[in-house]
């Protein structure tokens, strides 16, 4: 039994990775909850995001200050995706909306090979080795930021959901998009508008993942993967349950490289993704856009 002096620490660490892990599962469970649809292409997404402020760091820009250059962009990013590609060559079937987000993460993957090679790349700051002493444990500063900058984001997509005409909209459409189109609801807006917002979320994610993550044409497997279990723990379509997920999902993860080693730390994600399906296929909190 390990001592709780390495436990407690393992598992601060994984809170902070476990809220990116949430940030980028939000944006996949709002893409769900309105288009009804697993996003295939979302770690390719994110992947260009990381990218983009990976160069802006090379042209100088600090990766949190990318923030305000790489959300937008990849809000614009999905929301012409959604507008001119998927929404157009799906024909309104969900099916064929699956295998163009699939189709289009192929693209996307093989543009980044052909551009950039399959180098791993990283960048240097200032702080990427400083640590912030909690009293309990040394959490590199990195985390600390990701893990509130994170929650912060997470407040600020909920208060769009639930406080705004848009969010009203984008649930109403979530709930019964042809009782949203008799009302006068621009149905087709709102899906490219809930793309574009999902696809930010990446955008901000890349932000905080860059100082303390490499970058690769196939960094978007790796997070995927988790985000489509912390979907599916939290309940599809479920906010709050996608926050809950992310942050146990990150826990899970630190606490079970810790115990079973690195190389075999995700089989701890991967058994409750399992045992979710067999045992609670709603999730913790299984509703939409709650």
């Amino acid at each position: 039994m390990l001592d709780p002096i390495i436990l407690l620490p393992a598992a601060i660490n994984g809170l902070t990775m476990g809220a990116v892990y949430a940030l980028v599962a939000l944006g996949l469970t709002l893409i769900y909850g309105v288009l009804h649809i697993i996003n295939f292409a979302h770690g390719s997404l994110l992947m260009v995001g990381l990218y983009g402020a990976f160069f802006l760091h090379r042209a100088g820009l600090d990766p949190y200050l990318a923030l305000v250059v790489m959300v937008p962009a990849l809000f614009f990013t999905g929301y012409a995706l959604q507008w001119s590609v998927i929404g157009k060559a799906s024909h309104g079937s969900d099916q064929n909306i699956l295998l163009v987000t699939l189709g289009a993460s192929i693209v996307i993957e093989n543009l980044a090979l052909y551009f950039f090679s399959a180098d791993t790349r990283t960048i240097d700051t200032p702080y990427s080795f400083e640590m912030i002493d909690l009293g309990v444990a040394l959490v590199p500063l990195p985390r600390v930021i990701a893990f509130a900058a994170a929650l912060v984001l997470a407040a600020v997509l909920w208060f769009l959901i639930a406080r705004t005409d848009l969010g009203r909209a984008i649930r109403a459409v979530a709930k019964e998009r042809q009782g949203a189109r008799l009302v006068g609801i621009d149905v087709d807006h709102i899906f490219a508008m809930s793309f574009g917002i999902g696809t930010a979320c990446l955008g901000a994610a890349a932000c905080l993942l860059l100082p303390m993550f490499y970058v690769s044409p196939h960094v978007g497997h790796v997070f995927v993967l988790v985000a489509f279990t912390v979907v599916v723990l939290g309940g599809m379509g479920s906010f709050s349950g996608a926050l809950i997920g992310g942050l146990l999902i990150g826990v899970t993860e630190s606490l079970g490289g810790l115990l079973l080693g690195e190389s075999l730390g995700q089989m701890g994600i991967f058994l409750i993704f399992i045992a979710t399906l067999m045992f609670r296929p709603s999730g913790l909190f299984g509703s939409r856009l709650s």
